[in-house]
């Protein structure tokens, strides 16, 4: 019996998709416009990443400010977004670092209907496990915070690890026995891409201008000081305001501009291994050794560890932090000793002296910026282009970002989120 496949009547789900397939996908339209630069703006974004495009999107949603240009060196995503390990969390210690990420989780969860975008965002909970007793009475004493900050946060025992996490090496004589830990069942993780592509998706159905290919090599000053532009690799553009959302190029951008950053950027490293069947359904770290692991939709592990030991722009990071935590998951879980990777990559991160994000206002007027999450950017990007969005529209930072100025460097005001938590993750 012939049978014929008659495309017109491909209407529906998945069988549009296969349709458009056949057809050289004829009848999908750009997610977002590829416009050139205009002369002048209200606000210019620098950076488009997550942290950029929320700013606009919240710009424009929730300010009514539509005059905007977000302006990308490369292309949409490819940096610190596009580089990450997805993971989403707010299990901090401090109460304003509590407030902050956890406010950007509850973002998260309605996001997907927000942007009407599907951003895979998977609440799976992450699992951090303690190695000795010093590291069960210091989970202890977090635990007890988060709770009092209002984070859902449990302690577990090794049943339950066991239970949850059964690739896991259990043995009371492992390299790194496991005592216990905590547990944040609301944690989880998200696709990074689809986080930028339905930000940008719904800043462009907004208005706002997202230009890639546009590198900022300069600020514009007025006689008073304040910016008046930038100018670009496409030619100079005006603007009212400016807000730089860049992560571990923030440096770079604030000497442009004339004032100094205490922020140092290093590589953190990230691999991925063959697609597996299911085995992992959370995410896992562990504070001896700095390893953290969750399983992709797709099947792969990805798999994080520490940050390489010097300051680099290089999106490669090196050998021997790559053999650092490498050699961590075969040591904690030997199943996973002979699976084969087959992507690693590096993001630059913008590191803080106290391992807490910048917000605000800068030392140029009409300047503002986004920067210093180090390695939990990916985490608070609603939360970050709300915040700095609120800033540039009213003037006036948002409570949540108060505490997250500038000047707390010179009040010494810090939030030292590296040492209360353990780690920067």
């Amino acid at each position: 019996m012939e049978w014929a496949l008659d495309l017109a009547k491909l209407d529906y789900s998945g069988w549009r998709v296969l349709r458009e397939g056949f057809r050289g996908q004829a009848g999908w339209t750009q997610a977002w416009r590829d416009p050139a630069p205009k002369p002048a703006y209200d606000v210019i974004i620098v950076g488009g990443g997550g942290h950029g495009l929320a700013t606009a999107y919240y710009l424009a949603r929730n300010h009514g400010i539509r005059n905007i240009a977000v302006l990308e060196k490369g292309w949409l995503g490819g940096g610190n977004t596009g580089r990450n390990t997805t993971v989403i969390r707010s299990n901090y210690y401090y109460r304003e670092s509590a407030a902050l990420y956890d406010f950007s989780l509850k973002l998260y969860e309605g996001l997907a209907r927000e942007l009407n975008y599907n951003v895979m965002f998977s609440q799976r909970g992450i699992i951090t496990l303690a190695h000795s007793r010093h590291d069960l009475e210091a989970a202890t004493r977090w635990v007890g915070a988060m709770r009092v900050n209002g984070v859902d946060t449990d302690m577990i025992g090794p049943a339950e690890i066991a239970r949850r996490v059964p690739i896991l090496d259990m043995r009371p004589d492992a390299r790194y026995p496991v005592l216990g830990g905590f547990m944040q069942k609301r944690a989880g993780t998200a696709r990074h891409d689809a986080v930028a592509w339905g930000y940008a998706r719904a800043a462009d159905a907004l208005g706002v201008d997202i230009i890639q290919q546009c590198e900022v090599t300069g600020f514009r000053r007025n006689a008073d000081g304040s910016i008046a532009g930038v100018e670009t690799s496409r030619g100079l553009i005006a603007a009212k305001t400016v807000g730089i959302a860049a992560a571990g190029h923030s440096t770079t951008l604030a000497d442009m501009a004339g004032f100094r950053l205490p922020v140092t950027s290093y590589a953190l490293q990230a691999f991925v291994t063959e697609p597996l069947k299911p085995v992992l359904d959370t995410v896992v770290l562990s504070l001896a050794t700095g390893l953290y692991l969750s399983q992709s939709d797709k099947g792969g592990l990805v798999i994080g560890g520490a940050l390489d030991l010097y300051p680099s722009y290089a999106q490669r990071g090196n050998m021997p932090m790559a053999r650092t935590v490498l050699g961590a998951v075969a040591q904690q879980y030997p199943s996973l000793g002979r699976v084969r990777l087959v992507r690693q990559w590096a993001g630059i991160v913008d590191v803080v002296q106290d391992s807490s994000p910048i917000l605000g206002a800068t030392p140029v007027p009409n300047l503002l910026i986004n920067c210093g999450w180090g390695t939990g950017g990916f985490k608070a990007i609603p939360a970050g282009g709300t915040l700095l969005a609120h800033h540039i529209a009213t003037g006036t930072p948002h409570h949540l970002a108060e505490p997250f100025s500038l000047s707390r460097f010179s009040t010494g005001a810090l939030i030292d989120e590296a040492a209360a938590s353990g780690i920067a993750h």
